[in-house]
């Protein structure tokens, strides 16, 4: 279990107890309260201690019993934020890089359509190894973890397989920040910007490119994946954000759809990797 996760566990126990405590009529001792609720009270203190995480109906009578009902929504919201994850990189990449392409394989094994957008990589689905490498081994040597970076490379190219399978589609936004960004050789860059060429017309992605001199609605902020329409994930420099509450999954894919008002795609998609590609004097 993740120390994100146990720590909002134990939160939640702290909010338990307290209103325990200041039970409607005088505080309530756990045996009481669990008489109350027809428990054992072992179950009171182990929801109060974070050992064991409450299920829907438990925070609703948990409410009832301590005279307390109209707090129940706000229990139900913390016990929902559960559902949200905040992956810290120092925790995430202790073992290094392979751990966490192996789990982002996982979730987008089960997927059937991805919304993406990138503001100053390539995306992950897109990239040649190459490419891949080149960026494993910036973020290793920002955070100093275990340099896993051959591993964590093919098990980034094993979740590209998803683009060859039928009934799925990848539509991707990138903006042309990331076409010039050299993180990796010019020569990498180069075969970079090919492959990218390679996946406009394929039947399962849609390629879209917002040249930097397009009118943007919004700002081109940090990038977000949508899987499904389900699930968000996206990346900050101190955590990796996985998240699936409806409300916010909704507002990253408003995000998405204001982004691609900008975006230019087939033949004048073309033409921007080509202007990009132009560029670049490769060298060994």
């Amino acid at each position: 279990m993740s120390t994100d996760y146990q720590q909002a566990r134990e939160a939640l126990g702290a909010r338990l107890r307290e209103l325990r405590l200041s039970a409607a009529g005088g505080r309530l001792t756990g045996p009481q309260l669990a008489q109350r609720l027809g428990w054992p009270h072992s179950k009171v203190y182990k929801l109060e201690g974070g050992r064991q995480t409450a299920a829907a109906d438990d925070l609703r009578a948990w409410a009832e019993a301590v005279g307390q009902p109209d707090v129940t929504d706000e229990l139900l919201t913390r016990l929902k934020g559960f559902e949200s994850h905040i992956r810290s990189w120092r925790r995430s990449l202790a073992a290094g890089h392979r751990p966490v392409q192996d789990t982002w394989n996982m979730a987008v094994d089960r997927a059937r359509t991805i919304h993406a957008w990138e503001e100053s990589v390539i995306p992950g689905m897109l990239q040649t190894a190459d490419y891949a490498r080149a960026i494993f081994q910036r973020y290793a040597d920002l955070y100093g973890t275990r340099r896993d970076t051959d591993e964590a490379v093919r098990s980034r190219m094993e979740r590209q397989a998803w683009l060859y399978r039928g009934g799925r589609v990848f539509r991707a936004l990138v903006w042309e920040a990331a076409l010039h960004a050299l993180v990796c050789p010019p020569s990498v860059l180069v075969a970079q910007l090919d492959r990218l060429a390679g996946t406009i017309g394929m039947d399962t992605v849609e390629l879209g490119v917002i040249p930097l001199g397009a009118s943007l609605r919004i700002p081109a902020a940090n990038g977000f994946w949508v899987l499904d329409e389900q699930l968000v994930i996206a990346e900050d420099w101190h955590a990796e954000l996985w998240l699936d509450d409806a409300e916010t999954v909704a507002s990253y894919l408003r995000v998405w759809a204001t982004l691609r008002e900008s975006a230019v795609y087939g033949a004048d998609a073309q033409n921007v990797l080509n202007r990009a590609r132009r560029g670049l004097h490769p060298r060994a």
